[in-house]
Parts: structure tokens; C-alpha cells; sequence
């Protein structure tokens, strides 16, 4: 269209006003949201999160920058600690999750040992922790570390999403190296591997006989 013809067009319609950049925004899907909302909604979204949500999953979501996102988690974690309650948010495994804090350790660990759930046996958690410390590591070098024969164990472990394949190893036979998974760091609550716990904490998972 013309230029003319657009002058002509307004002319003919007054009332009509010219799209502003925000129109343009909301066609484009992009939301104008305030800052207590959204704090709310990135709140809610990590709560109802099967896993830890990355600041890019929730600005996918609704639709709205990162970096807005990223500030309301920011001022979300400094609004959790200033509350001095038994709740945390979190940045576990590339995501954000709200978690009970450190200094209740002793009595969540209490409560859920009380609980009945399906834990590891020895011999699969005595496996998890040689995969977690020295990863990558071979079925072989395994054997070596425990004294006893694990393929049992990597496959409970396979089968749990606890560890998974990371190649194999340029040596005779090519065995098939095992690290640590996404699902092992959701599990254990940990950022990365730099905030493996103790070994102590993994005897809390020892459970019957595989």
C-alpha cells in the first residue's frame, strides 16, 4: 500500500489509531506482566514441577523474557531465606526447586526412613557410589573396587535412571563406561557433581537384598 493510500485510509477512519509496539508484543505472544505476578507464577510453576524448572522453561511458558525471570527467581530465593522458614528455593541440576532446608536434615531424614518405600540394596547402592566418585567407570574397574561382580546392580541402577551409558573405554574389549544421571542429581538434591554428598548419605538408601 501506498503511502498516499494509507494517508487516505486514516483519513477515512479517524477513530482508528496506528498499532504501537505494544500491540505489536502481544502479536507476537510477548505479556506485559508485573513483577509480583510473575514472581507468583515462576513460584507456583517450580512448586508444581515434577523436576527442577529451568528460568527458560518458565519464560517459554508465559511467554516472557529470560532475564525477567531470572530476576523474580532471584528475588524469590532472597524472599525465602529473609522468611527464615523450613522451605528453600533451590538451583538443582541446571533448574529450580523448592526444597527443606539443611538445618532440618536430621528430622525430614527421620521421617522419611519411617516411611515404607522401595530402596536400593546394598549391592546396587555399594555400585551407585563407585559410579558417582569415579565416574566414568567400567563394569571391570567396578569388580576391582568392590571385590564382587555388579551387572546386576548397573542394571537396577539403568533401570532407575540413576546412571547411564557414557561411552566405552578405548581399551581391550571396549567396555562400556557409567556415570551419573540428571535423575541421580534430582534425587540427591545436588546443583552438580561438586555437591556430592557423603557416603554416609548414601547408606540411608540402603534397603533388602537386590
Amino acid at each position: 500500500m501506498s503511502k498516499a493510500a494509507k494517508a487516505t485510509k486514516a483519513e477515512a477512519n479517524p477513530g482508528e489509531q496506528p498499532q504501537s509496539a505494544s500491540d505489536d508484543g502481544e502479536a507476537l505472544g510477548q505479556r506485559d506482566i508485573g513483577s509480583a505476578e510473575l514472581k507468583a507464577i515462576a513460584e507456583a510453576m517450580i512448586f508444581v514441577a515434577d523436576e527442577p524448572l529451568s528460568a527458560k522453561t518458565i519464560a517459554d511458558v508465559i511467554k516472557v523474557d529470560r532475564d525477567a525471570i531470572e530476576k523474580a527467581i532471584v528475588e524469590l530465593v532472597a524472599e525465602y531465606d529473609a522468611r527464615s522458614c523450613g522451605l528453600q528455593l533451590r538451583e538443582i541440576a541446571a533448574g529450580w526447586q523448592i526444597a527443606t532446608r539443611p538445618e532440618h536434615h536430621e528430622q525430614i531424614r527421620a521421617y522419611l526412613k519411617s516411611r515404607p518405600s522401595a530402596k536400593l540394596s546394598l549391592a546396587s547402592l555399594e555400585t551407585l557410589a563407585v559410579i558417582a566418585y569415579k565416574q566414568p567407570v567400567t563394569v571391570p574397574e567396578i569388580l576391582e573396587i568392590r571385590g564382587v561382580q555388579s551387572p546386576s546392580a548397573v542394571k537396577t541402577l539403568l533401570d532407575k535412571r540413576l546412571i547411564v551409558a557414557k561411552g566405552r573405554k578405548e581399551t581391550v574389549g571396549r567396555p562400556m563406561m557409567y556415570g551419573t544421571s540428571k535423575e541421580f542429581l534430582i534425587q540427591f538434591g545436588l546443583k552438580d557433581l561438586s555437591e556430592l554428598p557423603s557416603i554416609e548419605d548414601f547408606q540411608d538408601l540402603a534397603g533388602g537384598e537386590s
